[in-house]
């Protein structure tokens, strides 16, 4: 099946318009010009036929780094930058640059910056982000960066019916950023997660343990990296063999 808006293909798997030229998809980066050409292929990165999720001749875009140019066009995500700017005199050096794509705003925060602007996110009258609603672990292995892993916060303002996401990323040399549970109680079992499934550490967390894997549980499951591992399961008369035996992920 092909996704919808795929566009037209070519041999190597790239889409082209209708000229003929290259044309990569949208970087999603405060609205790149998106010509960059892809550097992945397929849904799971198969090079050959073991990609079965029907994206097979996808080309995900190249990933670039960029700041949103202001006004951003959006008057929740500018009444939100407007009054950091007013009341957060340390806004540039604690944000490393911030985007809007798809009317939301994420703010790229140095870990150093966090907890000022975590507090200030909370208790300025004209922010008044009350509730952090959830906390998560990603993984980038090819982070231009050099920084992997990324800490995701997404932030909620019941008195302004606003949203804002926080992203920080640290290297896996140096996994190590501020809890956010002393402004946040909320964030607690959300670090927690983070910290298992991503070996992410949350310094001044008042219990960083396992969560869903068991203490003694080596490495981080939802990595990259980590292996897929898996039993085969028995379906109607058929064996269906473990992840790993059954799609190529190289």
């Amino acid at each position: 099946m092909t996704p919808p808006d795929a566009g037209a293909l070519d041999e190597s798997g790239a889409a082209a318009n209708g000229a003929g030229e290259l044309v990569g998809g949208g970087n999603g980066v405060g609205g790149g010009d998106g010509l960059r050409p892809g550097r992945r292929h397929d849904a799971f990165g198969a090079g050959g036929t073991g990609d079965t999720s029907g994206f097979g001749r996808l080309v995900a875009p190249a990933p670039v780094l960029a700041a949103s140019e202001r006004p951003f066009g959006d008057a929740d995500a500018d009444a939100v930058y407007d009054t950091l700017e007013r009341v957060f005199p340390q806004l540039g050096d604690a944000v490393e640059r911030a985007v809007v794509d798809r009317g939301e705003l994420t703010l790229h925060v140095r870990r150093e910056g966090l907890p000022a602007l975590a507090q200030t996110l909370r208790d300025d009258p004209g922010l008044r982000f009350e509730l952090l609603s959830s906390l998560s672990g990603v993984d980038y292995p090819d982070d231009v960066t050099g920084r992997r892993l990324h800490s995701v916060v997404h932030l909620t303002s019941m008195t302004h019916r606003r949203r804002l996401r926080l992203e920080v990323s640290v290297a896996d040399a140096d996994p190590t950023l501020p809890s956010l549970t002393s402004v946040w109680p909320t964030a607690d079992w959300h670090e927690r997660e983070a910290y298992d499934l991503f070996g992410i550490i949350y310094t001044g967390h008042p219990g960083l343990t396992r969560i869903m894997m068991p203490d003694d549980w080596i490495g981080h499951p939802q990595r990259k990296d980590y292996p897929l591992g898996g039993i085969p399961v028995d379906y109607k008369g058929a064996t269906v063999p473990p992840p790993d035996e059954r799609r190529s992920y190289s």
